[in-house]
């Protein structure tokens, strides 16, 4: 009799132990999103506090290519006032990345203003943003499907369907167009 309690001691406390764990473990998935996403803003915060500093370098080159700065200031403008997370804004800062790209493709026809420095030091800066917000995208989606396998997997569902666990939202390109294949002709 004694030796049933002590065993059925031992299961209690081995499946209590399980369940903090299994529920620190999706605590911690759950935390890493968050500060995935706020990663992502972080970067995007950059990149947005850099444009103002790259348009007055190129207005002075660029008198005639009004058009162009106008977009960047539109699309910059779009962002600003979009609020919300950055996966809600994604359209806003997909514009806002390919308005960037035109403006750096005009400037190839300003050799004074690709050699200046600032204009130099600004385009590396904005690039290097670029990179580290595509890196946290990255990492947000990996912890997202990290967290959503938890929650689906048996027996772990369990544990979040007692304390009310939710998948989260994959970062995911909305425009279709940037999802499809570019044609190259030469």
């Amino acid at each position: 009799m004694n030796i049933l309690f002590v065993v059925l001691g031992a299961v209690v406390f081995f499946v209590i132990m399980w369940l903090v764990y299994t529920y620190n473990r999706m605590v911690t998935l759950r935390m890493r999103a968050r500060e995935a996403i706020s990663d992502i803003d972080v970067q995007l915060k950059r990149r947005f506090d850099l444009i103002p500093n790259l348009m007055e370098t190129v207005k002075g080159y660029m008198q005639h290519e009004r058009q162009v700065l106008e977009n960047v200031t539109e699309a910059r403008a779009k962002v600003a006032s979009a609020g919300g997370d950055p996966i809600g804004r994604a359209g806003q800062e997909n514009m806002l990345s390919n308005t960037l790209k035109t403006l750096f493709a005009v400037s190839e026809n300003y050799p004074d203003l690709k050699a200046n420095v600032n204009f130099l030091e600004l385009q590396r800066e904005l690039s290097d943003t670029e990179n580290k917000v595509q890196a946290s995208r990255r990492f947000y989606n990996t912890t997202v499907r990290d967290l959503n396998t938890k929650l689906e997997t048996f027996p772990t569902n369990m544990v979040a369907g007692w304390f009310h666990f939710t998948p989260e939202k994959f970062f995911e390109v909305e425009n279709e167009a940037e999802k499809s294949v570019p044609k190259v002709k030469f």
